[in-house]
């Protein structure tokens, strides 16, 4: 077995605004092109569960994926990964078991 993947966490938080997507997306790509890890780790505990929570992983994950990098969410709440589901993201989202 190899080591560990190299791996980075962004904290989220709160009620995300579709106003606040493009500011996110642009420090989570600055942090991926500082840190190059393979694995980007979003601690989501404080997130709101709503569609806009989800598209914000989706656009999380495309950016970590244009890095080379997976998305694991860590702390997602039983309804935000319901949603993640429903919008069928669940195997681009992932939790860790």
């Amino acid at each position: 077995m190899g080591p560990p993947p190299s791996s980075v966490t962004l904290e989220i938080g709160g009620r995300l605004q579709r106003a606040d997507l493009p500011a996110l997306f642009e420090r989570t790509c600055a942090l991926l092109e500082r840190s190059h890890p393979e694995l980007l780790r979003c601690a989501v505990e404080a997130v709101e569960a709503d569609v806009v929570a989800v598209e914000a992983l989706a656009r999380l994950a495309l950016a970590a994926r244009r890095h080379g990098a997976q998305v694991r969410l860590s702390g997602a709440s039983r309804e935000l990964r319901e949603l993640v589901a429903l919008m069928g993201l669940s195997e681009v989202l992932e939790e860790p078991g």
